[in-house]
């Protein structure tokens, strides 16, 4: 197969699991003559008609209509939309690991305010002094509790030099905070690495960007620069939301065997029946070069945890099912979210575009990860006391008019339903400082690395087992 001329992507979501699986391609690729339904287009004109006659206020036409295609694209699953100029913007500037705005990872806070999950480094709120775990109560004169994560991250973007002034509510400051912050292009790394242990590794995976695959192969060989005899590699995924396809393909492709089958896709479409395979011109973005060609050999036998949780959608759970279905490493955490649908942006105009639904996507194995998600190998809660909130996370079955999996049977269960029991883990998690991803009280961190090293492993309070690993040939990589 010739190579790639679509950049696969997944749009950017502040909420771990929203965010989508994409293709861009032109509208002109692909023309098929639908048989127009005259009767039911004959009623949508009258309709129109009839609010432009009978409305008590007159209303634009070009916002009837863009509310008209919103809705009928709406209408067809959770994941396919239509793009207005701005959420387009966003949408390719995001992919390529670059935005304006103030550089914060954010979330909502139980109490419903806007919570610092972390500053990116060296951004203006880095430089400013905020700090993981602050709440921000108030978005230049705006209160931000009950306000939607997506609204109050186009409050935080704007325009370059421009300012936006943050109320801060901090633990252990009897005042709010207020910090006025100049906004400008953030270049949001994607990879993370660090020597965790003598002999260990950890590499984080963000989300998949067009850098990730570059960026990634740079980072390993920092690994084994520091360490040329690594026993063990933590390959980090949770809450990685997804991203570029590409970026997907060419992380597994730097752990399987030459030329591996990666991930495949099928729907109504000929170019939605392929099959993508560990090479790079399925997976080289910014150039016609390998970024793993120069990779060191033993990266492809180096024993491997990959940690997963329900935060872990589409493109991160491309790459935890390849790397199971080769036998390659252990899948650590929880149920995946369970995105296994592939999004074509169609450009309908030089700045709005229409992100459609086109196919669904496979494992090596055939098995479709749509609604139901990957299967750890070993479930290990986020804590030692228990999953905290991501039991209680919602999951790619739990929405509104989902695709079913065709291969298999949704048996997912979610969180719990129980109020009490909900209540309970909010007011536990409260308690609790934000865990930060690598650190030495990242709990099922220590748990990899306890599998790697044979020792055992503290499984979900649910399995209330401890698992012994004695014999080193049962961990994946190790001979």
């Amino acid at each position: 197969m010739g190579k790639l001329k679509n950049t696969g992507l997944v749009g950017l979501g502040v909420i771990a699991g929203v965010a989508v699986s994409l293709q861009f391609s032109a509208m002109a690729q692909k023309q098929v003559e639908p048989v127009l339904p005259l009767e039911e287009l004959r009623q949508l004109a009258d309709v129109f008609g009839l609010i432009k006659s009978d409305y008590v206020e007159q209303v634009e036409d070009k916002k009837l209509l863009t509310e008209a295609i919103t809705g009928m694209v709406a209408s067809l699953d959770p994941h396919s939309a239509y793009l207005d100029k701005k959420a387009y913007a966003e949408l390719r500037e995001g992919s390529q690991g670059k935005f304006v705005g103030l550089g914060i990872e954010i979330g909502l806070s139980e109490d419903g305010y806007i919570k610092i999950v972390a500053p990116i480094e060296d951004s203006p709120a880095y430089r400013a002094g905020i700090k993981a775990g602050d709440l921000i109560t108030r978005l230049d004169a705006t209160p931000v509790k009950g306000m939607s994560l997506d609204d109050s991250v186009k409050k935080m973007r704007g325009e370059p030099g421009s300012k936006v002034t943050l109320t801060i509510a901090r633990k252990d400051e009897p005042q709010p905070l207020v910090f006025i912050i100049a906004r400008e292009e953030i270049h949001q790394k994607s990879v993370k690495a660090k020597i965790v242990e003598p002999g260990y590794a950890w590499l984080r995976v963000a989300q998949f960007q067009e850098p990730t695959v570059d960026d990634m192969a740079a980072k390993i060989t920092e690994l084994y620069q520091q360490d040329p005899n690594l026993k063990g590699l933590v390959l980090d995924l949770r809450n990685d939301p997804g991203g570029v396809l590409q970026g997907a393909i060419g992380v597994s492709a730097a752990f399987l065997p030459k030329d591996a089958a990666i991930v495949s896709t099928n729907g109504q479409l000929p170019d939605s029946k392929q099959i993508f395979y560990g090479r790079a011109e399925y997976y080289a973005l910014r150039s016609e070069a390998d970024a793993l060609a120069k990779l060191p050999e033993a990266v492809k036998s180096v024993p491997m945890v990959v940690l997963v949780n329900t935060g872990s959608a589409s493109a991160s759970e491309i790459v935890a099912g390849a790397l199971q279905d080769y036998k390659r490493a252990t899948i650590i955490g929880s149920q995946t979210f369970g995105k296994g649908s592939v999004q074509t942006i169609r450009q309908l105009t030089a700045d709005t575009a229409v992100k459609l639904t086109t196919a669904r996507y496979y494992t090596p194995k055939g098995r479709s990860i749509q609604a139901k998600g990957i299967s750890p190998d070993l479930l290990v809660d986020e804590n030692a006391d228990g999953d905290g909130l991501n039991s209680l996370r919602t999951r790619e079955a739990d929405l509104e008019k989902h695709l079913s999996n065709d291969r298999d049977k949704e048996t997912v269960k979610g969180g719990r339903d129980e109020l009490e029991e909900q209540m309970r883990i909010v007011a536990m998690e409260k308690k609790r400082k934000p865990l930060e991803y690598g650190s030495k009280d990242d709990f099922q961190l220590g748990q990899a690395l306890n599998h790697l090293k044979g020792l055992p492993v503290q499984l979900a309070k649910s399995d209330s087992a401890i698992v012994q690993v004695s014999d080193p040939k049962k961990i994946p990589g190790k001979k």
